[in-house]
């Protein structure tokens, strides 16, 4: 369903459509993923893991291990070079030296001919620990009594400034509009509530792996590797191994998932020093027990909301605690402040002119965390959405209406990025469009049924990309890029760009994904960045492309390249139509005078655009009180777009991270007890299936401005926020009972509603 406010621009190829251009290939099994890679000679490669979160290592032997029929080489801290790793801080050990910090880090690896044999002698390897006092809770850890974690942070290459010597703090970002103290006495009424969210896996289908080869003749190091960022990858293995850089070539492969988790090196370093030693190829695949223990999961979260409001629901200040359990490590996350850039959202869609926001990442004693769709955001509009409706129940407002009061507006300041301003905001039209779909004002109350309704926005992620063009002897266009798609469709995009500007068939549009060789750097695929930046950087190329290809044209047809027209893939003169080449025979003659069609575009994005993307959700559900168990009836999404590049795939995006929304709000969730995740397969860590969706209305807000090509917004980020505040709201709607721990279990509901029954017994005896 959409909102047909905006006229949009006709176009061929763009607003279409179109098929997976790799769909093909992975559907008829070619499509290649890491562990695909089958090298000559290739040795297994498996990691011994601590069984403790915290302990000194006092002795390794490895003696049993190394005799065991086919272990080809088994390597320990003590082997390699003391280099501690990470995307941006590097805090990481490759393996424990000294002590380990969770359960699940690396001890050692053995390579052997066979994946069991590899398996059984970790098992063989003796290890000696004394235990140290863990801390798991990351508002113990901030105290001055918990143990601390890391006795050498301050020296930590890639460490941020931080702005307090809090323990454990590795980073401490802040954001502040006006003065909140003041706003906090300027309001009638202030709430003050605390939530707390899970650990959650990112659940692709494809585990991390890792394949490298190191050529004999030249040195040179040969990659493959589930990573997204080919070019960070390069850089942080060069200087974990202590290679040069430009001996080391990333092979992109195809990525089975990522949302965000496809970034680190992982096992990379150790398939490195077990090819060194053994002369052969390794490579590394985690099983799906090692993922949920060793990954690199969303952050589990204490947040702390305070928010004062007039009594007509005018908020007035807010100010936002958010510590995130970061886990034993920081070496995950990719951002310069080692923080969650959602952070900056913690005010959430709301005008407010006092806003202070503090976002903690504390170490602990648990799994390294990393990115997941949305990082941070997700944690923190559950806190803010949620405590929406309860102040809006406290000053009697309907939850829509408190909303809408204090919805963004053009112009106004947002904390981080957007301060001069927002433009094109669309809050109040998704507000609106949310309360029409859903027949919010009359919908009918029954027992046990309940609706609710939240709100979220983001804005498209910066950085930088390279692109390469091409014309073949058949006219088929090339692009050469070195973005993995993972999974969203990105490539597909990219091509039906090029064949819009170019007015050709999509048919006639060739990807390739090159190697780490083709450019010199760029950012890589993440935040919702790819359409944005690469987007540009393609039709960058293809203006180059158009003119070069007007002048060889030109000298053929006799004319100046001015008098050149592209049309239908065809280049013509424009006083005489008749006069035309096709792409063929301009590259046929081009290829003959030994001149290449080719050009080369880079394309860097520094400054976040003031527009921002707008999303709400309402959810319908059924709480059974006799079980706790709530039953998603139905679920209404308005999103706000502007020119929708690929209508299926766009779909796909909102439908995806719908569900992932879904996940986290009722069924998903690390357990974790005294650092030792006890969901170790996905059996235990209930990802939602069919049967736990409702059916999905999608409604379309269109406005006329998108910072992306052909003004475009993202989505892939912007649909799962809002999902879970919504079902808790709908759940308090439904039967009372406020949950502000997600996930929202049967067992935490009926929790809850034996006690508002004692309550209500007590009460109505007093």
């Amino acid at each position: 369903m959409e909102n047909k406010k905006a006229k949009q621009q006709t176009f061929s190829t763009i607003g279409k459509s179109a098929p997976r251009v790799e769909g093909l290939q992975k559907v008829s099994g070619k499509a290649l993923y890491t562990a695909d890679h089958l090298l000559p000679g290739t040795l297994w490669g498996k990691a011994l893991r601590s069984p403790y979160p915290h302990a000194r290592i006092l002795r390794v032997d490895t003696s049993r291990a190394k005799s065991q029929p086919g272990v080809m080489a088994i390597v320990t801290a003590a082997d390699i070079p003391n280099v501690l790793t990470g995307r941006r801080l590097r805090d990481m050990p490759m393996l424990a030296g000294d002590r380990v910090r969770f359960i699940g880090e690396k001890i050692a690896v053995v390579a052997a001919e066979d994946r069991n044999v590899a398996g059984e002698a970790t098992q063989l390897i003796e290890v000696e620990y004394e235990e140290l006092p863990p801390v798991f809770d990351p508002l113990v850890a901030i105290t001055e009594g918990a143990p601390q974690l890391h006795e050498g942070l301050k020296n930590y290459q890639g460490l941020p400034n931080l702005a307090s010597s809090i323990n454990n703090v590795y980073s401490h970002d802040e954001w502040r509009i006006g003065d909140v103290e003041r706003g906090f006495r300027e309001s009638d009424h202030i709430f003050e509530d605390t939530f707390t969210t899970q650990h959650v896996h990112q659940s692709y289908l494809e585990p991390h792996s890792s394949v490298l080869s190191i050529d004999k003749e030249t040195g040179a190091i040969h990659v493959w590797v589930s990573n997204k960022a080919p070019y960070q990858t390069k850089q942080s293995l060069s200087d974990a191994i202590g290679v040069p850089a430009e001996k080391i070539v990333i092979h992109l492969s195809a990525i089975g998932g990522d949302f965000g988790g496809k970034g680190a090196l992982m096992d990379l370093p150790l398939c490195y020093f077990l090819a060194q030693r053994t002369g052969r190829p390794v490579r590394m695949i985690m099983t799906y027990t090692e993922e949920l223990m060793a990954g690199n999961p969303r952050h589990a979260s204490v947040i702390v909301v305070k928010t004062g409001a007039k009594r007509d629901g005018t908020l007035m200040a807010r100010q936002v605690r958010a510590f995130w359990n970061g886990g034993a490590y920081g070496a995950m996350k990719p951002i310069p402040s080692v923080n969650l850039p959602g952070a900056v959202k913690a005010a959430g869609s709301y005008r407010i002119p006092n806003v202070k926001i503090d976002s903690y990442a504390v170490y602990t004693n648990s799994v390294p965390c990393g990115h997941f769709r949305s990082p941070g955001m997700v944690q923190l509009v559950f806190a803010g959405e949620s405590q929406m409706d309860m102040i809006a129940e406290s000053l009697q407002i309907d939850p829509l209406e408190i909303r809408i009061r204090n919805a963004l507006r053009d112009g106004d300041p947002t904390p981080g990025e957007g301060q001069a301003g927002m433009v094109d905001v669309k809050c109040q039209e998704v507000l609106e469009s949310a309360g029409d779909v859903s027949n919010w004002k009359r919908f009918k109350k029954s027992p046990q049924v309940g609706h609710g309704l939240a709100l979220s926005y983001r804005n498209v992620g910066i950085g930088d990309a390279n692109a390469r063009l091409s014309v073949g002897r058949e006219g088929i266009v090339s692009l050469l890029i070195t973005y993995a798609d993972t999974g969203t469709g990105a490539h597909t995009i990219l091509c039906q760009m090029i064949a819009e500007v170019l007015d050709i068939p999509i048919s006639q549009v060739k990807l390739e994904v090159g190697t780490t060789d083709c450019f010199r750097s760029e950012a890589g695929t993440g935040a919702s960045r790819v359409t944005f930046v690469l987007g540009q950087a393609v039709l960058n190329a293809i203006d180059k492309l158009k003119a070069l290809l007007r002048d060889r044209a030109a000298e053929m047809l006799g004319v100046s390249a001015e008098e050149i027209a592209i049309e239908k893939g065809r280049l013509a003169s424009k006083r005489h139509s008749s006069r035309s080449l096709s792409l063929a025979q301009v590259a046929a003659a081009a290829s003959a005078q030994g001149k290449a069609l080719e050009v080369e575009s880079y394309h860097q994005e520094t400054e976040t655009p003031p527009e921002g993307v707008f999303t709400a959700c309402v959810a319908e559900v059924y709480v059974d009180r006799e079980t706790g168990q709530v039953h998603l009836r139905k679920l209404d999404t308005v999103h706000d777009v502007a020119m929708i590049l690929n209508p299926v795939g766009h779909q796909g995006q909102i439908d995806g991270g719908i569900m992932q929304g879904v996940g986290y709000a009722l069924t998903e969730e690390m357990v974790i007890e005294e650092g030792r995740v006890t969901t170790l397969n996905l059996g235990e860590y209930k990802i939602p299936n069919v049967k736990d969706i409702s059916a999905l209305k999608t409604t379309l807000v269109r406005g006329d401005v998108g910072a992306a090509p052909f003004q475009s917004k993202e989505i892939g980020e912007s649909a799962i926020s809002q999902v879970a505040p919504a079902i808790a709201n709908a759940v308090y709607d439904a039967v009372g009972v406020r949950i502000m721990d997600l996930p929202i279990t049967a067992e935490k509901v009926f929790r809850a509603l034996q006690v508002q029954k004692t309550e209500n017994i007590t009460g109505s005896r007093t």
